[in-house]
């Protein structure tokens, strides 16, 4: 099973609540672990802008806009910037599948900030993390669902109704699912 470039959907009950209804993308899975970020939950009091400014990154007069999101209670100081594929930093990104990149070096946030930059991107602080075994153990305790990564998903859907439409991508009803897990 390999999960790179899928997406979690938190199960109700999850017990975390920094995961209680989160969607994940997941940039990479191995037998080492796994990293993904988390693309439903934004930080309300964090603009992009801010961000930038924040960082020493000069405004351009088309710079971007938006919220930055809460990535996952790993290394909340470290930014990642996930994108469509259509843009490949000249530093390093990491391309996740056919549709989409993450990018971490400054050059994206440089990009972002003069107008320019991938067409369709996601600032996030923070990852979540798993390691070797964390992830599968946690999905066998009925913790985290998996579905297919869209970039209608990841892009196109408003961050407060991405958990019910990747749920409605499984062919699930969220009032039809249990906290409890069962064993056949």
């Amino acid at each position: 099973m390999d999960l790179t470039g899928r997406v979690l959907v938190a199960m109700p009950g999850m017990g975390d609540p920094r995961f209680e209804h989160s969607v994940i993308f997941m940039c990479a899975y191995s037998d080492e672990g796994a990293m993904g970020l988390i693309v439903n939950k934004p930080m309300p009091d964090l603009t992009l802008r801010t961000l930038l400014e924040q960082v020493g990154v000069p405004l351009g007069a088309d710079a971007r806009e938006g919220l930055v999101h809460f990535g996952g209670p790993v290394e909340h100081g470290r930014g990642f910037v996930l994108h469509e594929a259509g843009y490949e930093s000249a530093i390093s990104t990491l391309k996740v599948g056919d549709d989409f990149g993450m990018t971490a070096t400054m050059d994206v946030l440089e990009d972002l900030a003069l107008g320019r930059g991938p067409v369709e991107a996601l600032v996030a602080l923070g990852y979540a993390g798993w390691g070797p075994g964390q992830l599968e153990a946690e999905i066998v305790d009925n913790g985290w669902l998996i579905c297919e990564a869209s970039l209608g998903l990841i892009f196109g859907v408003p961050d407060m109704d991405k958990w019910e439409a990747a749920l409605a991508a499984l062919g699930i009803d969220p009032l039809t699912l249990s906290s409890t897990a069962g064993r056949a």
